[in-house]
């Protein structure tokens, strides 16, 4: 596969200027960079890009490891597993980072799982800003800590989920199996979004 030297340049840019607007990065991730630069000096455009792609994964792992402060400690009664994250690059699925734990009561489970920065994110964002779509398979806009809120929840299963975008960049999602709504948005609630918001 060819590269031109303009989308290689592109390319080099986007990523430094990225590093450089965090407060602190690792060192394989600018080892990476200079690797980079030099396979583009070497006319080795391909190795260039896979550089690249590495850099921009241990980037967006450093961001994801960030998202895993916003989930939830375990409500009065709960244990949570270790929290988890990962992350993609631009060449997989479009990029994005995900952050996840899951916490037990019982019978009763939750997932907390936070995706941001994804392409895919568009789509649900076009649906949940159409309250008549959005709540067609039984859902039901709701608010909560201000932030609009897609509830959906089966009694009879004893399963549902709350789905969040927040900023148009992150998407927070609650499954719950054998818990009630109450619990699904008590673990909504726990969730600083003002401050997901503001990250960078």
């Amino acid at each position: 596969m060819k590269f031109s030297k303009t989308a290689i340049v592109l390319a080099f840019f986007s990523v430094v200027f990225f590093t450089f607007s965090t407060t602190s990065f690792a060192d394989d991730v600018t080892e990476y960079i200079n690797e980079a630069l030099q396979y583009y000096k070497d006319g080795e455009y391909s190795d260039a890009v896979d550089s690249l792609n590495f850099a921009e994964q241990l980037i967006q792992e450093k961001k994801g490891s960030g998202l895993e402060a916003f989930l939830p400690k375990p409500l009065e009664g709960w244990t949570a597993e270790v929290a988890t994250s990962q992350a993609a690059s631009s060449a997989m699925f479009g990029g994005g980072i995900t952050a996840e734990r899951r916490y037990n009561n019982g019978d009763k489970s939750i997932q907390v799982n936070i995706v941001a920065d994804s392409p895919m994110l568009q789509g649900i964002i076009m649906m949940m800003s159409n309250p008549m779509f959005a709540t067609a398979d039984g859902g039901k806009m709701e608010r909560i800590n201000k932030q609009k809120a897609l509830v959906k929840f089966d009694p009879k299963t004893k399963s549902g989920e709350v789905q969040i975008i927040v900023a148009n960049r992150f998407m927070v999602s609650i499954n719950g199996q054998e818990a009630s709504k109450k619990d699904l948005k008590d673990y909504a609630k726990t969730i600083d979004y003002k401050k997901m918001a503001e990250l960078p």
